[in-house]
């Protein structure tokens, strides 16, 4: 009887050390995972283009400028595209409208 009991808690340990080497396989396969989406991540952000400092932003006719922003400006909308700070001063000595969020002006230190 007594052997019964070594051989049962024999096969429950040998049981447990399945388990716990799929779940080791698995952990190792996330750390793979995420090892590769860490590289990744970092790719892109080696990739990704520098912010502009300054964007304007057209209309539906690309000849109308509606609004100069910062190149940090959380509202730019589709069509702004990376400007000078030349052409965004120029921009808003003609009258385009200055983006009301990012104020634009202020950083350029034009009185409008």
């Amino acid at each position: 009887m007594n052997d019964s009991g070594v051989a049962s808690r024999l096969a429950l340990l040998r049981f447990l050390e399945r388990v716990q080497e799929r779940d080791l396989a698995r952990t190792r396969r996330r750390i793979v995972d995420e090892e590769r989406r860490e590289a990744e991540r970092r790719v892109g952000e080696a990739r990704r283009l520098p912010v502009p400092e300054w964007l304007i932003e057209r209309g539906l006719d690309r000849n109308n400028i509606v609004a100069v922003h910062t190149g940090e400006c959380w509202d730019p909308g589709k069509r702004a595209r990376p400007a000078t700070r030349a052409q965004a001063v120029e921009a808003l000595r003609h009258q385009v409208p200055a983006c009301t969020k990012c104020r634009p002006e202020t950083a350029l230190g034009i009185e409008i």
